[in-house]
């Protein structure tokens, strides 16, 4: 069997391009061929590789991408990222084709049965194809000595592209009241410039606190494990979330995550379990400042997002379960071509 991913914005290391390679890493170890395509940023494709299902992530870019192709696939999986179903799927311009795109796949993949739920409720067509499967995690390298945590210091790590949507200059505005009363903190910014106008405001807002607030760039993924090893929480301050690999990925580190209440970052984080959810920015600033102050609350939150990941975030199931779904789909329709 070959399986053809099909990412938008595979170039560059955000969400969808750690989500993607890490389930055609965990494909190829089940004996699955995959090829991975970029969809966006004027991709000049006209036709498909040969494969004999597509896997497509983004409900509104892969069926904006199918629109440019000669013939369409005969076969396609859908995984609904986050913006797609929480953004997408609500705009009066981008809606039709969400829809249109859920509606012609063979299966639906969410991450969440909150998702599933939203999605049903808004396509009802759709009900019986969704399947839920939670994102799996991948081992970080350490090898990165590029930045280093100055001693005595206390750092927010905030791993984000960045674009509107992820909310970053909220970060930096709302910990520079913290910062203001305790010197010792510091945040890091860590991703690549998606939206070049938010990136112009959150390179001055860091320019403006340059004492406290670093922008690393964009930092390949496999060197991450080096920026959580250092960190001592991680943030999330996005409106809008599918499934955040980058929450998982720190939970796994052991470290406390402060996140938005957003339906993506609600179904990892259980509120003062494994991480703290906050709604508004009294209770941002409240949390934050407990992080900061209070050692043994880190400490337990930390312990118990590792055993959540460990858990319930399987990279094999998660592979096996779509190895599943694919072999279903193929069972049902053989191609006309074989």
């Amino acid at each position: 069997m070959k399986v053809l991913l099909a990412s938008p914005n595979f170039h560059q290391a955000r969400g969808n391009t750690v989500t993607v390679q890490r389930i055609s890493d965990n494909l190829n170890k089940l004996g699955i061929e995959t090829e991975i395509i970029n969809i966006t940023d004027g991709s000049k494709l006209s036709s498909l590789p040969k494969a004999d299902i597509v896997h497509g992530f983004n409900a509104y870019r892969f069926g904006h991408f199918m629109k440019g192709l000669r013939e369409k696939p005969e076969r396609y999986v859908i995984t609904m990222t986050g913006t797609d179903l929480n953004i997408d799927l609500h705009d009066p311009v981008k809606k039709t084709l969400v829809i249109q795109t859920i509606i012609n796949a063979e299966a639906i993949h969410v991450f969440d049965e909150e998702a599933k739920l939203e999605l049903a409720g808004e396509v009802p067509e759709a009900k019986d194809k969704i399947s839920v499967i939670h994102q799996g995690t991948v081992i970080l390298s350490e090898a990165c000595a590029d930045y280093k945590k100055e001693h005595g210091t206390f750092l927010f790590l905030l791993p984000a592209g960045i674009r509107k949507v992820k909310n970053i200059p909220f970060a930096i505005e709302k910990l520079k009241v913290l910062y203001e009363k305790n010197h010792r903190i510091r945040l890091w910014l860590a991703g690549p410039i998606i939206e070049e106008e938010e990136g112009n405001i959150v390179k001055t807002l860091g320019d403006k606190n340059k004492e406290w607030v670093q922008y690393l760039g964009q930092i390949p993924h496999h060197h991450m494990g080096e920026l959580y090893r250092q960190a001592d929480a991680v943030l999330n301050t996005s409106h809008s979330e599918g499934q955040p690999a980058a929450i998982l990925e720190a939970m796994e580190y052991n470290l406390p995550v402060l996140a938005a209440n957003n339906l993506g970052n609600r179904n990892i984080i259980s509120h003062e379990e494994t991480g703290l959810i906050y709604t508004n920015p009294v209770e941002f600033l409240d949390y934050a400042d407990k992080l900061v102050n209070n050692n043994e609350l880190r400490i337990k939150l930390g312990h118990a997002a590792k055993l959540y990941v460990e858990g319930s975030h399987s990279s094999e199931y998660e592979a096996k379960t779509l190895q599943k779904i694919y072999e279903k789909i193929l069972e049902k329709s053989p191609s006309k071509h074989d």
